[in-house]
Order: structure tokens, then C-alpha cells, then sequence
């Protein structure tokens, strides 16, 4: 269980209840020390001391222990294989991670900092993208609703400047999604570059 995470969960239950350190003390029968040992990392609540805590915050130990982060490296792949739906719409691949890193962010290492680089990666992709779509068309509408799959016979015969550069993008799209799923599965930090930081 990682004591950080831990730590910071039971310092926010109790600011959303709106005790201080020494109310939390007084409504828990716990000494200040505790509270103040608990919520800065330095020990972990267990028996007494966590059904003390969790009656005075108003919730079950089990609530509290299951916010503690937990390691799953196949979701962090699903969550970087989710980035394949640009293939689909380029606004799924913004969409899907999105939802799976609001989702999971509290509970599973990793998924924060993954969903962070990808959503913003992907943010940055799209815009790239469409802006080449509109130096394409001279500025003309473009509908938000282009598929790669119906446009893929179109976009692979087109042998332009322009059209060479959207295959390339999405090769690269392509290669950086697999790549980045190799290193969730070895346990690795995702790198998803270039990418304007949308999401701090």
C-alpha cells in the first residue's frame, strides 16, 4: 500500500467533511500526533486506529483502503491501445483515453501521469491534423465526422504534399501508440512526444 496515497485521501475525506486536524482528533478519540503521523505518510492506520478514523470521517475501512493506488499494467495498455480509435474518428482518440484516465486515475499507478501525455498527444495530433485537412481543401469545410477507414482508399492515393504528410502522421500516431504500449506492459513511463501539455 503506498502510505502517500493513502495519506492523502484521509487528509481529503477529512477537509471535505470540513474537520480540522483537531477536530478529527476529538470526533476520532485519536491524539493529534496520529492524525498528524497518519496524513503525512509516516504511519499507516490499521485495527482500532482505522475503524476510529473511518467512523469519525463517515465511511468504512474499505472505502478508504480501496483508494489506496494499485498497480495494473494491463490497463495502462488498454489505455494506451484506446488511442487506436483515432483510426476510427480522430476525436475517439482524445475521447476514449479521456474517459478511461477519469476513470481509473485515483486508483491505478500510472494511469495519471499515462493519461496526461496521451490525451494531450492526442489533443495535439488531432490539431495538426485538421489544420493540414484545411491547408488541403484551401480552407473549405472540413466535416467532423471524417473516418480514417472510409477516406483510407482516398488518403492512400493521394501521392501530394499534403497527403503524403497525413499518412505519415498517422504512421507516426501508429508507431508511437505501439511503442508506448511495449513500455506499459515492461512497467516503463510512456513518452508520447510531441505534445503541447494540455493537462498539468
Amino acid at each position: 500500500m503506498n502510505n502517500q496515497h493513502l495519506a492523502g485521501k484521509i487528509k481529503d475525506l477529512r477537509t471535505r467533511k470540513g474537520f480540522s486536524q483537531e477536530q478529527l482528533s476529538e470526533e476520532s478519540k485519536l491524539s493529534l500526533r496520529t492524525i498528524q503521523r497518519i496524513e503525512n505518510g509516516e504511519s499507516v492506520p490499521r485495527g482500532d486506529t482505522l475503524i476510529k478514523l473511518t467512523r469519525a470521517l463517515g465511511v468504512t475501512p474499505d472505502e478508504v483502503l480501496e483508494w489506496a493506488e494499485v498497480e495494473d499494467k494491463g490497463y495502462l495498455t488498454l489505455m494506451n491501445l484506446s488511442a487506436l480509435s483515432v483510426f476510427v474518428q480522430p476525436f475517439m482518440g482524445i475521447i476514449i483515453p479521456t474517459v478511461m484516465w477519469i476513470l481509473k486515475r485515483e486508483k491505478i499507478k500510472g494511469v495519471e501521469d499515462t493519461g496526461k501525455k496521451i490525451i494531450s498527444f492526442q489533443i495535439t495530433w488531432t490539431l495538426t491534423f485538421f489544420m493540414l485537412l484545411m491547408i488541403a481543401s484551401k480552407g473549405s469545410y472540413i466535416p467532423l465526422n471524417f473516418n480514417a477507414f472510409k477516406s483510407l482508399s482516398v488518403l492512400l492515393m493521394d501521392f501530394s504534399l499534403v497527403g503524403s504528410v497525413l499518412k505519415l502522421l498517422y504512421l507516426y500516431n501508429l508507431v508511437l501508440i505501439l511503442l508506448n504500449v511495449l513500455k506499459s506492459q515492461r512497467g516503463k513511463k510512456n513518452k508520447y512526444v510531441p505534445r503541447i501539455p494540455f493537462l498539468k
